[in-house]
C-alpha cells in the first residue's frame, strides 16, 4: 500500500466533497401542489426559503376550510421539493459515496479495514 497515493486520494476526494456540498448549497429545487397553487422552494440541503401560495387558493367564504386546505398543500409541496431534494443529493454526493467504498461490500475504503 502506497501512503502517499492513499494521501493524495483522500484529498482529491475531500476536494470533491467540498465542491459537491457548495453545489448543494447554492442549488434551489421547486416543490409544487395543487397544479400550482402552492410552490415551494428550497436549497440543496432541504431548507426551505421560499413558499409561494396563489391567492387562488383561499375561499374567503370558507376561512377555516381554506386554512386546512391550504396547510395541505403547502406540506404537500415541501413534500415534493424534499423528493427533489434527495435526488440531486443522491446525484451530487452518490459518487463521491462509492468512491469511500459506500457502493462495496462492507463499506470503507478499499484497502483500509475498518473505513
Amino acid at each position: 500500500m502506497d501512503m502517499q497515493a492513499l494521501l493524495q486520494q483522500a484529498q482529491q476526494m475531500q476536494q470533491q466533497l467540498m465542491e459537491a456540498q457548495q453545489q448543494l448549497d447554492e442549488a434551489q429545487v421547486e416543490g409544487t401542489s395543487g397544479g400550482g397553487l402552492v410552490k415551494v422552494t428550497v436549497n440543496g440541503r432541504g431548507a426551505v426559503e421560499e413558499i409561494v401560495i396563489d391567492p387562488r387558493a383561499i375561499d374567503p367564504a370558507d376561512p377555516e376550510d381554506t386554512a386546512q386546505t391550504v396547510a395541505d398543500l403547502v406540506l404537500a409541496a415541501i413534500r415534493d421539493a424534499e423528493s427533489s431534494v434527495e435526488e440531486l443529493q443522491q446525484e451530487k454526493m452518490g459518487p463521491l459515496a462509492e468512491g469511500l467504498g459506500g457502493g462495496m461490500p462492507g463499506g470503507g475504503m478499499p484497502g483500509l479495514p475498518g473505513f
